[in-house]
């Protein structure tokens, strides 16, 4: 029987299936083959193939020696950094209520997602003039203080992988457009410790941000302070900073990435 259900609707119901091969591995005490996945979900062999294989490339399932697939570890990856981020947004709001009682302007906390990075806290001041930002929202990397903080701290090869996916936007007379701009901005950002959005992805915004770094010393997110540049100027900004880092250290061990964060002197320049 042909589909006739509008192209949306295939999708939408392709991803419940998806769903449906991942919820019954993951229920099943034991690898299940091919037969077995189509047999209890009714579907064709050469449909449960073709959704296994789709997963199967994405390592959210994986084949066993004689040819039976189980859940990925993929997977465990995406659990372990659910958990750590819901942890890691409890568990940084008061240091953020702190930091912005400090500085008097809006703190965010941000995780790094491909070449975006994705806004999982929001604290503002009681003042007039404010962010404008919404908590889930995306925005490039390339061109926020909370993306650059980030990507200086990655290994150099995850760096590659990520600038490569990069597509550059002007969004305003400031905003960084070459590889070879950002290249100098991610030396500079890991040089000082803390990284600058001047008015780059908002005329008349400016923000600063430190990235929280794990254990093994790979960052996990980063915290930023963000204001109108009339009151965030560039006199302000080593003081900011010098907040900024107490507040990622803070968070650091009260997450347990480390008793006692060892943090560079910073160069007191903007």
């Amino acid at each position: 029987m042909r589909d006739t259900a509008p192209h949306g609707t295939y999708k939408v119901q392709a991803l419940d299936r998806a769903f449906a091969v991942l919820d019954l591995l993951g229920e099943s005490s034991t690898p299940l083959g091919l037969a077995q996945v189509a047999s209890s979900l009714q579907l064709h062999k050469s449909t449960a193939h073709r959704f296994l294989m789709v997963l199967e490339r994405h390592h959210m399932v994986e084949r066993t020696a004689n040819g039976k697939f189980r859940l990925g570890l993929r997977l465990f990856e995406y659990g372990n950094r659910a958990i750590e981020q819901y942890d890691l947004r409890e568990r940084a709001q008061p240091h953020l209520r702190r930091l912005v009682a400090e500085t008097e302007e809006t703190a965010h906390l941000c995780i790094l997602e491909q070449a975006h990075v994705i806004y999982i806290d929001k604290i503002e001041p009681a003042r007039s003039v404010r962010m404008i930002t919404r908590v889930g929202a995306a925005n490039p990397l390339y061109c926020t203080s909370v993306g650059k903080a980030m990507l200086a701290f990655l290994p150099e090869e995850r760096i590659e992988e990520i600038i490569r996916k990069i597509k550059f936007e002007k969004f305003t007379p400031r905003t960084i457009a070459t590889i070879e701009a950002l290249r100098a901005e991610i030396e500079k950002t890991h040089r000082r410790g803390y990284a600058i959005d001047d008015e780059e992805y908002e005329e008349g915004l400016r923000c600063i941000a430190v990235p929280i770094l794990d254990a093994q010393r790979n960052p996990v997110a980063a915290v930023s302070v963000s204001g109108p540049s009339f009151r965030v100027t560039a006199h302000k900004l080593p003081s900011i900073a010098n907040n900024l880092l107490h507040c990622v250290r803070n968070i650091s061990v009260d997450m347990g990435f480390t008793a006692q964060t060892k943090v560079r002197r910073m160069a007191m320049s903007a």
